[in-house]
């Protein structure tokens, strides 16, 4: 494996001037500080490529058009190339049409940034990383901030990743605020294109009475292995900036599996190992959602002791067998799945097990422990709950959509600020949890304007309304048929008024087939599809959907495959009737 260094300062710069908020551990950004000057300088990274044996960079050469353009023009110093830019765009020197078209379509999502130019052109989605989906005031006051220049088209998106997206962002704007996210312990790098994405854990971390393993200290770490460079102690790690296609994590904590293991590339679910007691992780390998293809995470046989070492040597070692084996020619066949079965099990359990080995750090992988066996009820996460600590309670927030005004995003860091320290944990689901609220101050938190009246947020939502999931939606994705969030949220407003349940039904929403909203996990998923409707005598067609039942999620995990119905017209007319009719028969509605 070649591993060339490069040091080549290029550039110097100033960092924001914005406070930063100081982190008990500090992220390091893109620059480093010379000593001699007082100055912050930004320092070229060796490529992606040079970390690909021969076979792997041969493959790529005859490999996708994306596979092409990373070896024609590496994305690890796109970064680079977007201060550049927005130089060059600020002074005058060039408009963003002019920016190379591989870079616009490609490299700079290696920095984050994903061009909408079919919605909204020379304007992005920055996404960000956040492992364990834990944020702070500061932080979502200065996402507000960073989008609020954009009108309606500036808004921050909460993910089916715990993650946040920032919408609208032009590329004159990108360098403040990727200074500003590195200065509050965050960063935008490596979270697009062929990367790892964002490191989901437990959104009840440390603060659950029912924890198997505190996922904090392991999301943060893996994230550190795939987004820290280990050389300059800068974001941006090249070693892993090259893999075949995008990659999940996700570690449970619990029985409930927050974290959704069964739809990522690598699943850690929690369990004690059968004889020692030792607590612990079985693995589970190869769950994803796509247009072709869609696949429930498997059984590896492996199972680990839940400590940061033997955490970060397995992923690091699937990773490495990931990157230089996968497939690199036809992009719906490099995702994990494809490369596990090309082994077999137990020929990739043996595989990763040598690697391990080879690492020498005293790792041992054993075979799979039984899961706990009993009773148990998934538990909820939105309302006013308990948690471990003796006078504390954890408040969840419904956050429609998962989208937010930038007013809403103040509105929330205020509530953070009075009730729960500054903190805010994010959900898969695309909503808030505020932590540590103290048992007297309940009652105030729940009377706060902001959770009530006419605010689209609340702590007291019904059982439809709080659990729907929508992707982006055809606002903004140029892949999505049909709107989802506006229609979404809007849907479970009608739903709710027209029908009662007695537990919550997840009904899930995604604009195309690549089904970003997890339909197929929903208890109801929508997903976008052509239909018809009859128009003066003529069958005329109108923005429709397949409908999924029978998802589950948590340790029963299920994913339902194929639609009970297809082409159903959006409209209420249509749809409405066709939703009322399932959760009547599936979950036991009654009509208001």
């Amino acid at each position: 494996m070649k591993r060339s260094i490069l040091s080549t300062v290029v550039a110097i710069v100033t960092l924001s001037s914005t406070k930063a908020f100081v982190p008990a551990k500090l992220q390091r950004n893109a620059f480093q500080r010379n000593a001699a000057t007082g100055t912050d300088i930004k320092v070229e990274k060796p490529t992606g490529t040079s970390f690909l044996p021969e076979e792997t960079v041969e493959r790529a050469k005859a490999g996708s058009p994306i596979e092409k353009n990373k070896l024609a023009k590496d994305p690890v110093n796109s970064w680079i190339d977007v201060y550049e830019y927005a130089r060059k765009i600020r002074e005058g020197e060039m408009t963003w049409e002019e920016v190379e078209k591989a870079d616009l379509d490609c490299r700079l999502k290696y920095v984050g940034m994903l061009h909408r130019g079919k919605r909204t052109p020379g304007q992005f989605m920055m996404r960000l990383k956040v492992p364990n989906g834990i944020v702070n005031s500061d932080q979502m006051r200065f996402y507000a901030d960073s989008v609020e220049k954009y009108g309606e088209g500036g808004v921050v998106d909460i993910t089916t990743r715990a993650n946040i997206q920032l919408r609208g962002v032009k590329i004159e704007d990108a360098p403040d605020i990727i200074d500003g996210l590195h200065a509050r312990n965050q960063t935008s790098f490596q979270s697009a294109l062929d990367s790892v994405r964002n490191m989901v854990g437990s959104p009840l971390a440390g603060i659950d009475d029912k924890e198997l393993v505190d996922t904090r200290e392991l999301c943060n770490a893996l994230n550190d292995l795939v987004s820290l460079d280990p050389v300059t102690e800068t974001r941006g790690n090249p070693q892993w900036a090259n893999l075949p296609r995008k990659f999940n994590m996700a570690i449970s904590g619990s029985r409930d599996d927050f974290a959704h293991t069964h739809i990522n590339d690598i699943g850690l679910q929690p369990v004690a190992h059968a004889e020692t007691g030792e607590m612990g992780f079985n693995v589970v390998l190869g769950g994803y959602m796509s247009i072709k293809r869609v696949a429930e995470s498997i059984d590896s046989k492996m199972w680990i002791p839940a400590d940061r070492n033997s955490v970060v040597s397995l992923c690091e070692a699937i990773l490495r067998v990931f990157r230089d084996e996968g497939e690199r020619k036809n992009r719906q066949k490099a995702r994990l799945m494809w490369l596990v079965e090309e082994y077999g099990v137990d020929g990739f359990k043996e595989a990763i097990i040598k690697e391990v080995e080879s690492y020498d750090r005293g790792v041992m992988i054993e075979d799979s422990q039984p899961a706990a066996t009993g009773a148990f009820e998934r538990r909820e996460l939105l309302g006013v709950q308990p948690q471990k600590q003796e006078g504390l309670k954890r408040v969840g927030i419904l956050v429609p959509t998962g989208r937010l005004s930038p007013v809403e995003c103040r509105n929330l860091a205020d509530l953070a600020d009075k009730y729960s320290e500054g903190e805010i944990r994010l959900t898969v689901e695309q909503n808030v949890i505020l932590p540590n609220v103290d048992e007297g101050k309940i009652d105030d938190l729940l009377a706060e304007g902001v959770l009530g009246g006419g605010s689209r947020l609340s702590a007291t939502p019904g059982f439809i309304e709080g659990n729907v999931v929508s992707c982006t939606g055809a606002q903004f994705c140029p892949l999505a048929l049909v709107e989802t969030k506006s229609n979404a949220e809007k849907m479970a407003k009608k739903l709710e008024s027209l029908v009662t349940v007695d537990r919550p039904i997840r009904i899930h929403w995604t604009g195309c087939p690549n089904s970003c909203g997890q339909v197929q996990a929903a208890d109801i998923g929508i997903m976008g599809a052509p239909a018809k409707k009859e128009v003066d005598g003529k069958q005329m067609a109108v923005p429709g959907c397949k409908i999924f039942v029978g998802g589950r999620i948590g340790e029963d995990a299920h994913l339902a495959m194929e639609p009970i119905k297809t082409g159903i017209p959006l409209e209420d007319e249509y749809l409405i009737p066709e939703l009322i009719a399932i959760l009547k028969s599936e979950y036991g509605a009654v009509e208001k």
